[in-house]
């Protein structure tokens, strides 16, 4: 009798996904970066040097990408995939990327040149898409009335799998953004490389000899979020 062995659903935008959706699937790792991040600047406020493609906080030096730029006056927020002329080919690169998915899953967050919005919506979209792709995290440079937001990549920003730093960024992120916890817990979990393991009513996140359960409603919120050692099976 062969022992057929269940395939795990991969986390990745699909048609229909509406942002709300996107950022569940990805917001939560993207919150795990900024923290990373956090780690390694501190306090320490960003110089951006767009000619060498570099932000420095001190003498820590990283290459970015532009994703996009905030307009304090206007409230509103411009895709850097639509200014080559001002950053050029290789600091839009990544932006385009996003145009991309923008265009082949309609999602208007992503393909929209300009959005009205306010300062905390545009952190939500650098965070989404910073881990769409790949980056270690993103920085917002305020310039002249502009907030700047590129994104981050580098072997200096080194990544915490504490299982209490899993358990409180999900904490965080179901608080504070509006969401679907489900799957973003579960989209957390398999993004970190975790076991995942949906049982009625809570899922369970399997971390080394570690356990985080979530604790969902019949609608789908969160109830109660627990760590404890390995579970019996």
């Amino acid at each position: 009798m062969f022992n057929l062995k269940k395939i795990e659903k991969p986390v990745e935008i699909e048609d229909g996904d509406s942002f709300k959706v996107i950022l569940s699937k990805y917001g939560a790792l993207a919150l795990d970066k900024q923290e990373n991040l956090a780690e390694l600047i501190g306090e320490t406020i960003g110089d951006l040097d767009i000619e060498n493609e570099v932000i420095s906080f001190d003498d820590i030096k990283m290459p970015i990408h532009v994703l996009g730029f905030y307009s304090q006056d206007l409230n509103q927020w411009s895709w850097a995939w639509d200014c080559e002329e001002i950053f050029g080919n290789n600091l839009i690169a990544s932006a385009v990327e996003i145009k991309k998915l923008g265009d082949k899953f309609d999602v208007p967050e992503f393909n929209s040149p300009l959005i009205k919005t306010d300062f905390n919506f545009c952190h939500t979209i650098a965070m989404t898409a910073t881990t769409i792709l790949g980056f270690d995290g993103y920085y917002a440079v305020s310039e002249d009335g502009l907030d700047i937001f590129v994104a981050i990549e580098s072997d200096l920003v080194k990544e915490n799998n504490d299982v209490k730093k899993f358990r409180d960024t999900f904490y965080t992120f179901q608080k504070n953004f509006n969401i679907f916890p489900k799957i973003a817990f579960e989209s957390y979990t398999k993004l970190k490389g975790y076991g995942f393991k949906p049982q009625d009513g809570f899922y369970l996140a399997k971390i080394g000899e570690s356990r985080v359960m979530a604790g969902f409603t019949e609608r789908g919120n969160v109830t109660r979020i627990l760590m404890f050692g390995e579970d019996e099976q």
